[in-house]
């Protein structure tokens, strides 16, 4: 599954760039919420959410690169997110906030850094929807894919498979065609893609080229 990050769209006119996003083959919408703290830059917040929600029929894919997700929880759900993706790294109690997530009827997804061991989220996986692999540091478009995840990622589908789970896994940052062959390879099934999708010259051509590779 393809899901273009809202991060690298024109901000100036939201509502047709999901428009664009959809007709051109998009699964999903991914939607990167950064508090400046947990990550060094602010994006959007939950009226962003909304505006999404209200004005196409897409799932929301929420990504909260924020430090206390179980904080601003609420606002996320009622914006209308399907899926909203905590990290194990912010200030929270992950298994109570995963808990909050479903029992309000989202997908809840986890999600781990470059730096972060596997180990890490390993408690949760019974508990989630979808694993999210960063492929770069968090907090800013256009990075250069990190080989070096592809190892993690490989962990998390041999987990999920000796463990008898359905998790997806999902890889953000520095995704094209190529980037995504090889992350697919190692497990991975759904792909976020901001600069190589949206700011394409053929938006359903780079879509299609990154389900095929």
């Amino acid at each position: 599954m393809i899901a273009p990050s809202l991060l690298a769209a024109d901000f100036s006119r939201v509502g047709e760039e999901v428009s664009r996003a959809i007709h051109a083959g998009a699964d999903w919408m991914h939607m990167d919420v950064m508090d400046g703290h947990f990550v060094d830059n602010i994006s959007f917040g939950p009226a962003m959410i909304q505006t999404v929600h209200e004005s196409n029929d897409i799932f929301l894919d929420v990504h909260l690169m924020i430090s206390r997700p179980d904080h601003y929880l609420e606002r996320f759900i009622s914006a209308g997110s399907d899926l909203i993706t905590v990290h194990v790294e912010a200030e929270h109690d992950v298994a109570e906030t995963l808990r909050r997530i479903r029992e309000a009827g989202c997908q809840a997804g986890l999600a781990l850094n470059p730096a972060t061991p596997f180990s890490e989220v390993v408690p949760f996986l019974g508990e989630i929807d979808l694993l999210l692999c960063m492929t770069v540091v968090p907090g800013f478009g256009g990075q250069a894919f990190m080989p070096e995840v592809l190892e993690k990622i490989s962990a998390a589908t041999a987990f999920r498979q000796t463990n008898g789970l359905r998790y997806h896994v999902e890889v953000d940052g520095g995704i094209d065609a190529t980037t995504a062959a090889r992350c697919y390879s190692a497990g991975a099934n759904v792909m976020v893609a901001g600069s190589s999708t949206f700011r394409a010259a053929d938006m359903a051509a780079a879509i299609t080229a990154i389900r095929t590779a």
